[in-house]
């Protein structure tokens, strides 16, 4: 049993290491090129190259998987099966067909939901309650192969997408475990896709990452949480822009005649902000060239009077 593992994030890591940890051969992994990354932009391997690097297992980072080059490369490594997690490229047609017991795929969310590049992220900004972890053979279109196993991950009031990253990283890996003898013996099943259920979940623009204070109080808290921690959520504040961290739903009452956006108080408990239904309050946040920290803390060195309005265009 000859395994390429393909994967790039942290998401990936815990289901290379059970491959490991079960004793199947991996005889290579693939993952993306060394990214800047940083202030200073330091060229920086991914997780699953780094943990591959503490194996000794050889890498491969080609910067398109879809090269002759990149083809051939893993075809020379003969795999009988290949694994992605979160890899980050389509795989051509010349790679999905090359092992015996072909290519699976552990991916974050219960397809055929949120197919695509960000399904963890959306599914939170979406206000989901239930998303989890499905493994699936892969096929040409995007997440579209058909299902081996599934497992559901509840979301939480308080998780981020960090949180359920790592939750389902974890599950993802569990199930990779408890699928992969059935898929070598020949008894997994296979279920297609029901299209019509499915939805997508594109890569996150910077438009994704903007918030619209005429939306309700929930659906920027949602928003809040699904861009956390990575891209983080953002509005203008004096022209400049102004990153939110963290909220949660405040109990002050709407007041009558306020802006979306508009500041209520300013205070120890942080930033009460109209919005187009219900107020939010603002915990963690970034002002333009400075560090996240607690509103409150920043409140004590900064003003912020109430009626002041968040958003417009940055400078």
């Amino acid at each position: 049993m000859r395994i390429v593992f393909m994967g790039t994030p942290e998401f990936a890591v815990p289901s290379l290491k059970l491959l490991l940890e079960q004793g199947y051969e991996v005889v290579a992994v693939v993952t993306q090129p060394d990214r800047p990354k940083g202030r200073k932009r330091v060229l920086t391997p991914s997780p699953v190259k780094e943990e591959a690097l503490r194996h000794g297992l050889p890498v491969l980072q080609p910067e398109r998987m879809r090269s002759e080059d990149a083809v051939a490369a893993v075809a020379a490594l003969k795999p009988d099966l290949i694994v992605t997690a979160a890899y980050g490229q389509i795989l051509p047609k010349g790679v999905l067909e090359l092992p015996r017991l072909g290519c699976i795929n552990v991916h974050g969310s219960l397809l055929p939901k949120y197919r695509g590049g960000a399904p963890i992220q959306r599914s939170i900004m979406n206000g989901e309650r239930v998303t989890g972890v499905t493994i699936m053979y892969m096929a040409a279109g995007l997440d579209t192969g058909d299902m081996i196993s599934r497992v559901e991950v509840p979301i939480e009031d308080d998780d981020t997408s960090g949180t359920m990253f790592e939750k389902l990283s974890v599950a993802g890996a569990k199930l990779l475990g408890a699928t992969l003898p059935s898929i070598i013996d020949g008894t997994a099943g296979a279920v297609p896709q029901r299209e019509e259920e499915a939805t997508y979940a594109p890569n996150l623009t910077r438009e994704d990452e903007r918030i619209d204070w005429s939306k309700s109080a929930v659906q920027i808290h949602n928003q809040i949480r699904g861009l956390s921690p990575m891209a983080g959520a953002f509005t203008q504040l004096e022209g400049e822009v102004f990153k939110v961290w963290a909220a949660s739903l405040a109990s002050d009452k709407e007041k009558a005649g306020a802006l979306p956006g508009e500041v209520l108080r300013a205070d120890s408990d942080g930033i009460a902000v109209q919005t187009g239904e219900g107020v939010l309050l603002l915990k963690q946040i970034q002002p333009a060239g400075k560090k996240a920290m607690p509103a409150s803390e920043w409140l004590k060195g900064a003003r912020l009077n109430p009626g002041t309005v968040f958003g417009g265009e940055p400078a």
